[in-house]
């Protein structure tokens, strides 16, 4: 009877130890780091009453018959499940997202925390701010962080550029002139007639017909006859008495009817009236004529333009006047006949007037052009007529001269870049980039007189394709020499032949700028933080970053077998298997978060409702005891 008592004891201590444990993990439910444990029970041996027997003939086999002896805790395990990462702010507050722990030494043994709530010492030296044990890096070396170093300068060596220079050409242009009408040769509207004279006619009769020139109002021609006879000179006579029309007898004695104007526009149009016609008695068209137009070639007679309101005659002349492209005044005088007759002819009196700016004729817009010969801004100008008191021959006005580019400089680019000399003194180096008139780029580096000089500071020739990547050159050198110092050789690298990793040429507007050079000045340490591979980086005043040290972070193959000596603290064991120290985020290590620590993964809940279970089970085991008790106490009356 007593075998009840000792099971029902197991019971409550089991229980007693899982409240312990429940106790313990609720303790720490605020500990950084804590990881929980959990009790796990096993029965203990059973006391056999009747052995298992097998069949046997006609009886079939029965099973053992046994009594359980009670209950014993059999594990307690730790779970080491990701805890809840808390933000401190704080640079060397370092919690891990992942596996791994952070290694530390006393001197004499390793330890091993999820908790790095880590800072310096006097001397610099990175420990755990609760026990003051040394914090380990990858090579399992105690370590100091420098806050005090300082980086020396670096010279300035190279340059690279990136951005866009404009594909769109806005200069340098040169200055042009263009004339407003083309120039298109031309023949005048012409009619023969179709009889030969002379012509019979009636003594007295009067002869009409109505002329209409170049789509002019009607002229009226009207002979009276004397005699029976009528010359074709008499009919020619009265026809160029008409305005804009000439008249005359060919050699077969045939009537010639010729408007003055030449081109598509000059026309003729014989309206005869229906009785006693000029025009039936002389055979002329009554259909619409027109002149012919071709494109006019340098070789053309001025006289053979449409612009002709008349023909030249030798010794006519043409007043030229305007400005060169420095402002020069210029004024001459063309003579049909002796300084030429065609438009060639004509070309060559004006580029014989102008300096700086050379006249030509523009196949495809068939208009007179005058371009200065260099570009940039000009004070060309240039008017052509014909003098005062000599009859308008060509309509210039209609030809006039007008401004049909206006001269400007190269297109223009600066961008400036911070360089450092050897002292670590910073200066600016101004670039700017023109563009040139065979269409490449040209670069120009300067100083301020009072930093220095550059004694060799262009970069020439720069070219692309097609497609607006570079062409060439894609690295060029300037030398600068700043006061004080040696000269100072800056290696430009504009980017990769073909590529689009530099400098481009697309139609957007301009953006190029040094986007990077290596040079600095002196830095003192003004900021730290820590990485997720544990490396501590230093930020410095000068823009560098240096990395100060590194956290170690231990891996085991069996972490489940470390043993808490306290203080957040694990050591190996037999069981932990193979430490492996390295860095953050390398083979199984978890990366390292800075300004944080990882909270305590206790659940709260679940601990309740599991000390709850412990206490069932505690009391039920006491009321076992309870149970048996009076039993004892029934057999002890009975007399």
């Amino acid at each position: 009877m007593s075998s009840s008592f000792i099971t029902a004891l197991g019971g409550m201590r089991a229980n007693q130890s899982w409240l312990d444990i429940i106790g313990n993990n609720l303790a720490n439910s605020n500990t950084p780091g804590f990881k929980a444990s959990r009790a796990l029970f096993a029965d203990q041996f059973s006391r056999l009453i009747k052995p298992a027997t097998p069949a046997a003939g006609s009886i079939g086999g029965t099973d053992p018959m046994q009594i359980g002896q009670g209950v014993k805790l059999s594990l307690v395990d730790h779970d080491f499940r990701q805890g809840t990462l808390n933000s401190t702010g704080r640079t060397f507050d370092l919690a891990l997202r992942g596996k791994g722990f952070f290694a530390l030494s006393d001197g004499t043994r390793t330890f091993y925390s999820r908790v790095g709530a880590f800072g310096l010492d006097a001397d610099k030296n990175m420990v755990d701010q609760r026990t003051g044990y040394k914090v380990l890096d990858p090579n399992g070396s105690e370590f100091t962080v420098d806050t005090d170093t300082v980086i020396p300068p670096q010279a300035t060596t190279s340059i690279s550029f990136k951005g866009n220079l404009p594909a769109e050409v806005k200069g340098p242009l040169a200055e042009s002139l263009q004339g407003a009408s083309e120039f298109v040769a031309g023949t005048p509207a012409s009619m023969t007639s179709a009889n030969a004279g002379p012509y019979t006619v009636v003594d007295g009769t009067t002869y009409t017909m109505e002329v209409k020139v170049n789509g002019g109002a009607p002229q009226t021609v009207s002979i009276t006859a004397s005699g029976t006879s009528m010359t074709a000179t008499e009919v020619a006579n009265a026809i160029d008495a008409l305005d804009h029309v000439s008249a005359s007898v060919d050699t077969n004695g045939n009537v010639v009817m010729t408007a003055e104007k030449n081109g598509m526009k000059s026309t003729l149009k014989v309206d005869p009236p229906t009785s006693n016609s000029l025009a039936s008695l002389v055979g002329l068209n009554t259909n619409l004529v027109s002149g012919t137009e071709t494109a006019a070639t340098t070789s053309t007679d001025l006289n053979d333009l449409t612009l002709s309101l008349s023909d030249y005659a030798s010794g006519d002349v043409i007043n030229v006047t305007g400005t060169d492209a420095d402002g020069a005044p210029i004024s001459g005088t063309f003579t049909y006949g002796t300084d030429g007759t065609t438009v060639g002819d004509f070309l060559t009196f004006l580029n014989s007037q102008f300096n700086g700016a050379t006249a030509t004729f523009d196949a495809a817009t068939q208009k007179l052009t005058l371009t200065a010969d260099a570009t940039g801004e000009a004070s060309l100008s240039l008017a052509i007529g014909d003098p005062p008191g000599q009859a308008k021959k060509l309509d210039w006005a209609a030809a006039s001269m007008a401004v049909a580019t206006n001269g400007t400089g190269p297109d223009e680019v600066t961008s400036t870049v911070e360089v450092f000399d050897a002292a670590g003194t910073s200066h600016l180096v101004t670039f700017d980039w023109q563009r040139q008139d065979d269409g490449t780029w040209n670069g120009t580096a300067s100083v301020p007189a009072s930093d220095g000089t550059v004694t060799s500071g262009s970069i020439n020739g720069v070219t692309f394709n097609a497609n607006g990547s570079l062409s060439t050159p894609a690295i060029a050198q300037i030398d600068v020499q700043f006061n004080g110092q040696p000269n100072q050789t800056l290696t430009l690298t504009l980017g990769t032949a073909g590529d689009f990793d530099g400098i481009t040429q697309f139609g957007s507007s301009a953006s190029v700028i040094a986007d990077e050079q290596d040079g600095y000045g002196v830095g003192e340490l003004a900021n730290l933080s820590v990485d997720v591979e544990g490396a501590i980086n230093g930020f410095f005043t000068n823009g560098q970053t240096v990395e100060l040290g590194r956290f170690g972070v231990a891996t085991f193959a069996n972490e489940m077998g470390l043993e808490s000596v306290g203080d957040n603290y694990w050591v190996e064991s037999p069981n932990s298997g193979q430490l492996v120290l390295s860095s953050g985020k390398f083979g199984a290590a978890g990366e390292v978060v800075g300004g944080a620590l990882e909270e305590s993964n206790v659940d709260t809940a679940e601990e309740f409702v599991r000390m709850i279970q412990a206490q069932r089970g505690f009391q039920a085991n006491a009321r076992v005891i309870t149970a048996q008790n009076e039993i004892l106490q029934d057999v002890m009356q009975i007399t």
